[in-house]
């Protein structure tokens, strides 16, 4: 596939799946109850984060393989010769196949999302107490729910949701490894039109 096509190709599948990120958004306990500002600025800078998350449930790790469409595609099927975009690939398959290999229960990778979408630290954000207390409920359910299904720590004394919580920061340079190769790739390629919703989503003049 030409690289242009490889591009539209996942902008693509990503805005499918960050349509489903925006009704689970919704579902979320008081994430409705913000204002609409703070619900588009904690949805604009999540969802690419709370993607990579989805993909961890798509992972073949024997193989490394993802579940792309309906065909299992390697790692290398996504090769360019960008390293910026190659970094990028690398990290999130790294990542997705480090949620994958805790196999978490549905009920905990949703809880997780939720932490994840719940940041009050990001940009922009004018709610923050209230964000700060929904981040901390959820939080608490994660912590519980995880104590209570992996009850062995990870190595030392580092538990399942210590591991989880620390991925909070690698999940942020993922997201801005997305933002530095979309804006070079649309730079190079100024009249290639992407799907509306990732268009207003990630937005890389602003």
């Amino acid at each position: 596939m030409a690289h242009e096509q490889l591009w539209l190709e996942c902008a693509q599948k990503l805005t499918t799946v960050i349509q489903q990120i925006i009704e689970f958004a919704k579902m979320v306990p008081g994430f409705m109850r913000l204002s609409q500002d703070d619900q588009i600025v904690l949805l604009k800078a999540g969802s690419f984060e709370l993607a990579v998350l989805r993909m961890s449930r798509y992972l073949d790790l024997q193989q490394n393989c993802v579940l792309y469409g309906d065909t299992m595609l390697p790692q290398d099927a996504f090769y360019t010769t960008d390293t910026a975009e190659m970094k990028l690939i690398s990290c999130v398959f790294e990542l997705a196949r480090s949620v994958a290999e805790l196999k978490l229960t549905e009920t905990e990778l949703a809880l997780y999302s939720a932490a994840v979408l719940l940041s009050p630290d990001r940009p922009g954000l004018k709610g923050q107490t209230e964000i700060t207390k929904l981040s901390q409920a959820v939080i608490t359910a994660l912590r519980s729910e995880l104590d209570r299904n992996h009850v062995l720590p990870i190595k030392g004394d580092v538990t399942v949701c210590d591991a989880m919580l620390a991925k909070i920061p690698q999940l942020r340079e993922i997201s801005l490894l997305h933002m530095d190769a979309l804006a070079k790739f649309k730079r190079s390629q100024p009249i290639l039109e992407f799907p509306a919703l990732h268009k207003e989503l990630f937005s890389v003049d602003s």
